[in-house]
């Protein structure tokens, strides 16, 4: 059976080139191939001109140019990978999210809007995390824009609701194993405001007993994580999109759910989700969860 490729959105742009990259040391991890695509409506569609330009005569001969230029790319970062490319003349979010139907991940750079670099994220990589059926990856830049193989050996990944049912879980479990990197496996807790006392014999026993209940949850989530799995636990106090971006500094890979409702058309992120799109310090994974 043919294996799942990575899917990488191209658009000739420094942020699409550093997915490239991302995307071609995912590809050789997992051993599988590459498939870059163009969408030829990108430039419209998101109002940012192409990071060089390529001097052709058509839109298509232009598109079919990016796509060669990010194959040699891809070719230099990682010979044995298999590569192929497509250029597609449709408008970028659907086509990219159609992509993701056969892919095992997709993989989209991240751009910086009003002089504010790298901190918001593309209207198009927002949809796609919005609606893919697949994991979607959102690769951070870098001043000399490259994107270095993991280094720090740190995939983090935030424990929801979903406990042990979690993709995002399972999908942080395979990356930190195909890396040899620790998993860090974070659950916020928060002690509501209408639990708190100034009585000095029971000052910090509602925050203790919420806090003894997220290492609960976290431990129940967890039980099935294989042994050889280096894991690291941590329950941190605090709105859960502060404590996973906070959790990102030093990470190599933050890994997110997002919960998809069947028949709902509009954004399905949810506000942490969201939030660490935006603000994380490095590539954010996020993993579609059902139900």
């Amino acid at each position: 059976m043919k294996a799942a490729p990575i899917v990488v959105g191209v658009d000739g742009s420094g942020s699409s080139l550093r997915a490239v990259d991302w995307a071609a040391d995912e590809a050789a991890l997992r051993g599988v191939p590459l498939r870059l695509v163009y969408a030829s409506l990108w430039e419209r569609y998101e109002g940012e001109s192409l990071a060089e330009d390529v001097g052709k005569p058509s839109e298509q001969v232009r598109a079919e140019d990016i796509v060669r230029t990010a194959a040699r790319r891809a070719a230099l970062r990682r010979d044995g990978v298999p590569v192929t490319t497509a250029v597609l003349p449709e408008e970028p979010e659907y086509a990219l999210v159609r992509e993701g139907h056969t892919a095992c991940a997709l993989v989209l750079g991240t751009r910086g809007r009003s002089g504010v670099v790298e901190l918001l994220l593309g209207s198009v990589g927002l949809a796609v995390a919005a609606h893919a059926d697949c994991p979607v990856i959102l690769v951070r830049g870098a001043h000399d824009n490259q994107v270095r193989a993991g280094t720090a050996g740190r995939v983090v990944v935030g424990v929801g609701e979903q406990g042990a049912d979690s993709a995002a879980l399972r999908f942080a479990v395979r990356e930190a194993s195909l890396r040899g990197a620790t998993l860090e496996a974070v659950r916020a807790w928060r002690c509501p405001a209408h639990e708190s006392t100034d009585h000095p014999l029971l000052a910090g026993e509602p925050a203790r007993l919420h806090e003894q209940q997220a290492a609960e949850v976290l431990e129940q989530a967890l039980k099935g994580v294989p042994e050889d799995v280096d894991l690291r636990r941590d329950t941190v106090e605090g709105p859960a999109r502060r404590v996973l971006v906070n959790a990102s500094h030093g990470a190599d890979l933050l890994v997110v759910g997002a919960r998809r409702r069947p028949g709902h058309r509009g954004l399905q992120l949810g506000r942490v989700s969201h939030g660490v799109l935006h603000h994380s310090a490095c590539a954010v994974a996020v993993v579609p969860e059902r139900g």
